[in-house]
C-alpha cells in the first residue's frame, strides 16, 4: 500500500520524507518528525503510535537501532509493521515484519532509508536511495526526486491516491508539510505545490520571527 522514504541533509541539516499509497491520507499516519530528532516512517496496516515512540527513544539518547529494536519488541502486532527511523545525524534502521503485504521490501543509503509494501517489484527502494545518493539541489527537489524514482521503478501494485512530504529544520514546526489526501495523481500534485512553496519557505520562517522585516503578504489589502 506504500512506499516511503526518509532521509538527512549533511549541509543544512534538515530531515525530511516524502510517501505515497493507495490508501487515503498516508502521510497523516506514516510520517513523524521531531526538531532536532529524528523523522519516522510508520507503515503497513499503519500503527501511527509507533513513529513519536522511536522519535520519543531518540530523544532520550538511545540510538536508532536500539529505538527500533525497543519499539518492536513491545509492540504485540509488530508482524504487521514496517518502520523506518533516521536521526538527526544521518544514523538510519529499518524493520519489517513477516506478515507486512504484499510483495515488499527496503534499503539503506547514505543519510537515507526507503521501504514499501505492496510494490510492483522489490526493487523499488532501492531505486529510491539511488535517486537521492545521486541527486543534487535542493533538499526538499532531493526527496521528491527519489519517491518519483520509486515510481518510475515500478512504485505499488495498484494506484496511488495520496502523497505526502515533510521537511524540518531549524525551526520546532515543519518548513514545509504538503499533503495530497485524495487523488488520481497525487504527486504530480504534490510537485506542483512543492513548485509553488518552496521560494517562499524562508519568507515565513521571518513572519514567525521577525514579522517587521518580513515581506509584503501579497494579498488583496496588503499595503
Amino acid at each position: 500500500m506504500t512506499l516511503s522514504i526518509a532521509a538527512w541533509d549533511e549541509t543544512s541539516g534538515q530531515l525530511g520524507a516524502a510517501i505515497s499509497s493507495s490508501s487515503i491520507s498516508v502521510s497523516s499516519r506514516c510520517l513523524h518528525w521531531r526538531s532536532g530528532v529524528g523523522i519516522a516512517l510508520s507503515q503497513n496496516i499503519t500503527d501511527p503510535r509507533l513513529g513519536p515512540r522511536m522519535l520519543s527513544l531518540l530523544e532520550d539518547g538511545v540510538e536508532v537501532s536500539a529505538a527500533i529494536a525497543a519499539v518492536v519488541q513491545s509492540t504485540p502486532h509488530f508482524g504487521f509493521r514496517q518502520l523506518g527511523l533516521i536521526d538527526c545525524h544521518g544514523d538510519t534502521g529499518l524493520f519489517t515484519g513477516d506478515a507486512v503485504l504484499g510483495c515488499f521490501s527496503s534499503a539503506e543509503g547514505k543519510h537515507c532509508v526507503a521501504a514499501g509494501n505492496l510494490l510492483a517489484n522489490e526493487g523499488v527502494p532501492a531505486a529510491m536511495v539511488r535517486a537521492f545518493e545521486n541527486s543534487s539541489g535542493s533538499f526538499g527537489a532531493r526527496v521528491l526526486g527519489a519517491l518519483v524514482a520509486g515510481v518510475e521503478a515500478g512504485g505499488e501494485a495498484g494506484p496511488l491516491h495520496s502523497a505526502g512530504m515533510l521537511i524540518g529544520g531549524a525551526p520546532s514546526w515543519p518548513m514545509a508539510e504538503l499533503r495530497i489526501d485524495w487523488d488520481q495523481d497525487p504527486i504530480a500534485k504534490m510537485i506542483a505545490g512543492w513548485a509553488v512553496y518552496e521560494p517562499q519557505i524562508d519568507d515565513y520562517i521571518t513572519r514567525a520571527y521577525n514579522p517587521d522585516d518580513a515581506p509584503s503578504y501579497g494579498v488583496p489589502g496588503d499595503p
